[in-house]
C-alpha cells in the first residue's frame, strides 16, 4: 500500500477525508492512523507553515515588548536587518544620510560629549595659549588618546560627536550628494560592502538570478547568480584654517561660533566635489566621469549645446526602478541652453521651459528636481548635464573627527593654524551598466551623462 500524502492545510485535509479510497489508506489499521496523524501534526508545525510564521510573530512580539519593558526605546523598532536595496525609503536609518550625521552613542567620539560644555569649552581647551591648568591639561590628555586610539597617524585631538555631529547635520544643508547617497558608518578604516554583479537583465537578474515556470513535481532548475563586493576605505580630508592670536584673545567665542558656519561649508563643497567627479586615488570615486563604469554616457545632438532630444534620451536610459528618485544635476553654464530650449514643431516651434522672468525659473525637468552646481561638468563637456539616482551612490563614513592647532605654520604672521581631519570614502555601487531584459542596445544606468 502507498503511504498517502500528507495534507498540509485544513482544506486539503478534508478533501482527503472526503475520498473513499484515500480514507480507506489512512484507516487500514490503527498503526496506519497513528502514522498519519502523528506526520500530519510535524507538518502543520515545519517551515513555511502558516503555524509556523505565527508563532514566529508572536515570539517577535514577545521579545519586542521584554525590551520596550526593560528601558529599550524603539521596541520592535530595534529588531534591524542590513537593508541592502538602494531603493529602500529614506526612513531607513540604517541606509540613510541621517545615521551618517546623526548623533552616533557608538562613535569613538561619543565618549567625549560629557566633557565639554560647548564648542566653545573645546576650542578654548585645544587652543595652545590656553592656560594649561590641570583641568585643562586632563582633558588634553584625554583628546590626544582618543585620537590616537582610531587614527594615530593623524595626531591632534578627537572631537567630540556631539560636535561632529552638530557641523555634518550643517554641511548637510549645503550637500548635494550626501543627502541622497546611501550613507555606511564604517567602524573601521575598511568596510567591505556586498554588490551583487549585474550586467544584464536579459534572461537573468542580480547578476544570474533565474526564476522558473515549471509543471507540479518538476526538477528546480539551477541558478548561480555572481556577488562581488567593494572596498570603502576612509580617506583623509583635510581643512586648514589660519585666524590672528587677537581674535582668539579678544573674543574665542566669535571665533568658535564662526568655526560652526564655515567649517560645515567648507566639508560639504569637498565632498561634494570628490563625489561627483573625483578619480578615487586617494579621494572617493565619483560618479561622473569615465572612471565610473556603471555610467552611461548619451551622445548630444549638437556640440556644446543641450537640446531637448537630448534630455528626452537621457531620460530614455534611466534604470526604471529610479525613475521616481532620480535627479537632474547641471552646471550654471549650462541654464542659458536649457532655460531657452525650444522644440520644433512643423514651421513653428514651442519653448520647453515655460519661464516667467518675474518669477522664478521651473527647476525640474519630467518631474524631478533640477539641481544646480558648479561641480558638474563645463558646458559642451561630459557631464554638463546628468540624470542619476544617488541611492545607488555609496558614502563611508569613519565618523571621526580631528582637530589640532599650531603656530607653526605661520608663526611670523602671529596667526594660530587650526587643522581639521575628516575621513571619509564614496563610490557607485554598481559596477557596470545593465542590458534590459529585452536585449536592446541601448544599456540602463541609475548613472547617466550627456557625452562630451
Amino acid at each position: 500500500m502507498t503511504t498517502p500524502t500528507i495534507p498540509r492545510t485544513s482544506d486539503e485535509l478534508a478533501e482527503m477525508l472526503a475520498d473513499p479510497a484515500k480514507l480507506k489508506e489512512v484507516m487500514a489499521s490503527k498503526d496506519t492512523l497513528q502514522e498519519f496523524i502523528t506526520a500530519y501534526g510535524q507538518a502543520q508545525q515545519s517551515d513555511g507553515t502558516e503555524l509556523n510564521r505565527l508563532v514566529a510573530e508572536e515570539t517577535q512580539k514577545v521579545f519586542a515588548q521584554m525590551l520596550k519593558d526593560n528601558g529599550m526605546p524603539g521596541g520592535k523598532d530595534m529588531i534591524q536587518r542590513l537593508d541592502l536595496d538602494p531603493q529602500a525609503k529614506r526612513g531607513n536609518m540604517l541606509t540613510s544620510h541621517r545615521q551618517g550625521t546623526a548623533h552616533n552613542p557608538t562613535a569613538p567620539g561619543a565618549s567625549l560629549d560629557k566633557a565639554f560644555a560647548n564648542s566653545t569649552d573645546y576650542v578654548r581647551t585645544i587652543w595652545h595659549k590656553t592656560q594649561q591648568t590641570n583641568d585643562v591639561a586632563e582633558k588634553l590628555a584625554m583628546l590626544r588618546n582618543a585620537a590616537s586610539s582610531v587614527s594615530p597617524a593623524d595626531g591632534g585631538f578627537l572631537v567630540p560627536e556631539v560636535l561632529r555631529s552638530q557641523l555634518l547635520q550643517i554641511a548637510l544643508e549645503k550637500s548635494i550628494v550626501r543627502p541622497l547617497a546611501t550613507v555606511i558608518p564604517m567602524d573601521s578604516a575598511r568596510v567591505p560592502m556586498p554588490i551583487i554583479d549585474s550586467t544584464t537583465n536579459q534572461g537573468s537578474v542580480f547578476g544570474g538570478m533565474i526564476a522558473y515556470w515549471g509543471e507540479e513535481g518538476a526538477a528546480f532548475q539551477d541558478s548561480s547568480p555572481k556577488f562581488g563586493r567593494v572596498d570603502l576605505d576612509a580617506k583623509k580630508l583635510t581643512g586648514l584654517s589660519a585666524v590672528p592670536n587677537e581674535l582668539l584673545q579678544d573674543s574665542i567665542v566669535s571665533f568658535a561660533a564662526l568655526i560652526e558656519t564655515l567649517w560645515p561649508q567648507a566639508l560639504a563643497f569637498s565632498e561634494d566635489s570628490s563625489f561627483m567627479s573625483g578619480n578615487g586615488a586617494g579621494k572617493p570615486l565619483g560618479f561622473l566621469g569615465a572612471k565610473n563604469k556603471a555610467a552611461v554616457a548619451t551622445t548630444r545632438t549638437t556640440s556644446s549645446k543641450i537640446q531637448y532630444p537630448d534630455i528626452v534620451n537621457m531620460y530614455a536610459r534611466m534604470l526604471p526602478s529610479s525613475l521616481s528618485s532620480a535627479v537632474w544635476i547641471c552646471s550654471p553654464d549650462a541654464l542659458p541652453q536649457l532655460l531657452q530650449m525650444s522644440l520644433d514643431v512643423g514651421t513653428g516651434g514651442n519653448s520647453v521651459f515655460v519661464v516667467n522672468a518675474s518669477a522664478a525659473m521651473p527647476m525640474s525637468i519630467f518631474g524631478r528636481p533640477l539641481i544646480i552646481s558648479e561641480k558638474a561638468g563645463q558646458l559642451g563637456a561630459r557631464g554638463d548635464l546628468a540624470f542619476v539616482d544617488l541611492a545607488y551612490y555609496l558614502v563611508g563614513d569613519r565618523q571621526t573627527m580631528t582637530v589640532d592647532s599650531s603656530t607653526d605654520f605661520q608663526f611670523g604672521s602671529d596667526k594660530t593654524t587650526f587643522r581639521i581631519i575628516q575621513r571619509v570614502d564614496g563610490r557607485p555601487w554598481l559596477q557596470s551598466a545593465i542590458t534590459p531584459a529585452n536585449g536592446s542596445a541601448n544599456k540602463l544606468s541609475p548613472f547617466v551623462e550627456l557625452a562630451a
